[in-house]
Formats: structure tokens, C-alpha cells, sequence
């Protein structure tokens, strides 16, 4: 009887660790998750110069500290193919609420039909932005490939 009952508890025990072993090795990671969502797809409407081939678009706060060295960064890259806006909250809320937009500074970064190919989430220095700009524009140039890149 004593033989038994050790039996079934080793047995238990067996059935207990199995499961858990197969438990952990089943887990997986959960998918990375945005912290502040970029949209994906522009309105060219919605911003200045629609007819440009590409759109820089920043999107700030009035309270934003790191915002206010963005538009700088920004301002310089405007041609005749590269329309540049900036979207200021409160001032700008409309564009914010409509685009969802979380987080400032953001950078997007969008053909002439309105898909973002780049993005930015807070600072960033000149040369990544203009890097990242550049690689939107001509990918086969291979100008920092993965800068900006959406995921």
C-alpha cells in the first residue's frame, strides 16, 4: 500500500513538472508594442503642398522642451519636391486627434499619395533626419536603409 501511494505521488510530481516544462517552452514572447503609434497612411490634403512628391510632417507640443529644437532640424529641408509642416498642440489639436498622434515629436515622413515611409518619436539629430529623408526618397541609394524605417 506504502509502495502505491508513492507511486502516484511520483507519478503526480512526473505529470506536474511535464506540464510545466511544456508550459514554459510554449510561452512565447508577446509582440513588441509601440509605445506611441505612428500612422501609416497621410491625407496629403489635410497639409500644405499636396502636389510635392514628399511630405515632412512634425507634429509638437507648446510644452514640449524637446520639441522646440525639431522644427529647426526640419525647416531646412523644404524644396520644391519636399512640402515641410509643422502641426503645434494645441493649436493644431485637429491634426493630432485625427492622426491619433501620442507622442511628440514626431516625425513622418510621406510620398505624394500619403504613405509614411519614415518616422521619428521624439529627438532626433539633423543628420538622422535628413539621412532618413533621403533614404524615403531614393531607396536604392542605400543612405541608412533601416533610419526611420516602419516596421
Amino acid at each position: 500500500m506504502l509502495i502505491a501511494v508513492g507511486l502516484v505521488v511520483v507519478g503526480v510530481l512526473g505529470v506536474v513538472v511535464f506540464a510545466a516544462v511544456v508550459a514554459r517552452r510554449g510561452a512565447a514572447n508577446a509582440p513588441v508594442r509601440d509605445s506611441y503609434p505612428v500612422p501609416r497612411q497621410l491625407d496629403r490634403a489635410d497639409f500644405p503642398r499636396p502636389e510635392a512628391s514628399w511630405l515632412v510632417a512634425l507634429f509638437t507640443s507648446a510644452t514640449c522642451d524637446a520639441c522646440a529644437s525639431m522644427w529647426d532640424k526640419v525647416a531646412p529641408l523644404s524644396s520644391d519636391e519636399v512640402a515641410v509642416c509643422e502641426f503645434a498642440f494645441p493649436e493644431a489639436r485637429w491634426a493630432h486627434e485625427r492622426y491619433d498622434i501620442s507622442g511628440v515629436p514626431m516625425l513622418l515622413v510621406a510620398d505624394r499619395e500619403g504613405v509614411v515611409h519614415r518616422a521619428f518619436v521624439g529627438p532626433q539629430s539633423a543628420t538622422d533626419v535628413w539621412a532618413a529623408v533621403a533614404g524615403a526618397r531614393d531607396p536604392e541609394a542605400g543612405i541608412e536603409p533601416g533610419l526611420g524605417a516602419l516596421p
